[in-house]
């Protein structure tokens, strides 16, 4: 006999379920930051160990991040037919096998493989996501939306900050930086062997990355979390939705899944490209791969600013105004702003540090977008929220951009591509969120 997925209406949780709920989430948000943030070291450690170039070496993101593109509408539709923890530990299976997928391709050294790795894994992280982010929205107050998803962000950019320290300590010596510097002087035969002793490094983390997403799947299977009812809607939202037959009729939605696929490649390019600039300055690979965790550090404040001043004392839509308009400023001074800074122990270009910056600028965007562009869409919710994790694309395209450009203009100009990024997300920002019907002249008002 069938099993019947029981779903529950989130007003008849009680508090205790809710924070239940809000925590089994939280945990999850600290997997997903964790196994995220990781491809922050991978890029550099790709680009020696398969010797790549600038573009070459951001297939690592476009990889990882293009799964979302391909998974969010399946993914939808994966939760409605066999409800959300099921498809949450489908999810964690997927990513398990894409983290185990890396024990093949470190044996052959073979970069394309590592790459299919990585799809999976983000096909498992596109099917929880897809699951998570309704949960966080609709676990609570409606205007405290941005507050609950500032709280996620935390656990995220928490696990974000400790993923590339902890894989760094444990594929990367000491004595890498001699290895560095003798591998163009190399044979062919000296070289291949000391790069394949190298790539081997990823095995045991990456094993046992795949054990621990096999259990934590099936805690999760068997976890208290409710399945929540997001297909029936309230007066309110039925009278708003009345006559919309399908979610394109929704310009706030449809426009916040673009402002998502530009954020989210802004803040890919704030996080994953900061080692490689770091190092062109001529900082070690060894000291620069802390960089990537100061960008992280201010991300989390902005998300404790988050906590506190939404919505005592800003709105979130306010708050998204500020954190755009900060994100083309802090792009203008990385370009612009030039001369030698001695902080936190380096010694840098001061521009590198209006690139962790964008950690601050880029932190609230996520957590305002996501209850602005879903707010009103009743029983179109899980389509809805599956659009805009299709936006998470947009980390593999931005990336890939910026590699372009890197290879042909340098590392500091191609820092150009997120200047109109930035510009749009204002947009969204002061306007965009509010339009409700497709209109023209509305548009361009």
């Amino acid at each position: 006999m069938k099993n019947k997925i029981e779903v529950v209406d989130v007003k008849s949780l009680s508090t205790a379920q809710t924070v239940i709920s809000i925590s089994i989430v939280g945990f999850m948000f600290f997997i997903f930051g964790f196994v995220t943030w990781i491809n922050a070291i991978l890029i550099p450690y790709f680009k020696i160990a398969c010797e790549l170039t600038n573009f070459q070496s951001y297939l690592v993101a476009f990889a990882f991040y293009i799964s979302y593109f391909i998974m969010s509408v399946p993914s939808s539709y994966l939760l409605k037919k066999v409800g959300f923890k099921r498809g949450m530990m489908i999810g964690f299976m997927a990513m398990a096998i894409g983290a185990f997928i890396f024990v093949p391709a470190a044996y052959t050294r073979t970069y394309g493989i590592f790459l299919f790795g990585l799809f999976m894994i983000g096909v498992g992280l596109a099917i929880l996501q897809t699951a998570a982010n309704p949960y966080i929205t609709i676990l609570g107050p409606r205007d405290r939306a941005a507050q609950r998803m500032s709280m996620m962000g935390i656990l995220n950019k928490g696990a974000g900050i400790l993923a590339p320290l902890i894989l760094g300590a444990i594929i990367l010596k000491a004595t890498d930086n001699h290895l560095f510097q003798e591998l163009p002087t190399m044979g062919a035969e000296e070289k291949k062997a000391a790069l394949d002793a190298f790539i081997r490094r990823v095995i045991f983390p990456y094993a046992s990355l795949g054990a621990i997403l096999v259990g934590v799947g099936l805690l999760i299977r068997f976890s208290p979390l409710p399945e929540i009812d997001t297909e029936h809607e309230s007066t309110e939202v039925a009278t708003a939705t009345s006559g919309k037959t399908n979610i394109f009729q929704f310009p706030h939605l449809i426009l916040g899944a673009l402002a998502i696929f530009i954020h989210v490649g802004t803040q890919v390019i704030a996080i994953d490209t900061i080692i490689g600039y770091a190092t062109s300055m001529n900082i070690p690979l060894l000291e620069a791969k802390i960089f990537p965790s100061y960008t992280l550090a201010a991300t989390m404040l902005g998300y404790v600013i988050g906590i506190i001043a939404i919505p005592k004392f800003i709105s979130q839509a306010n708050a998204l105004r500020v954190c755009t308009t900060l994100g083309g400023i802090f792009t203008l001074l990385i370009i612009f702003a030039k001369g030698p800074i001695g902080l936190f122990g380096h010694t840098a270009d001061v521009s590198i540090y209006f690139v962790v910056l964008l950690g601050l600028a880029n932190s609230l965007v996520y957590a305002n977008i996501w209850p602005l562009a879903i707010d009103g869409l009743g029983r179109f919710t899980k389509l809805g929220a599956s659009l805009l994790i299709m936006g998470l694309c947009g980390s593999a395209i931005m990336p890939l951009f910026y590699g372009h450009f890197a290879d042909v203009y340098g590392l500091r100009e191609a820092y150009w591509v997120l200047f109109p990024c930035y510009i749009y997300l204002m947009y969204y920002a002061f306007h965009g969120h509010t339009i409700r019907k497709w209109h023209l002249l509305k548009l361009l008002n």
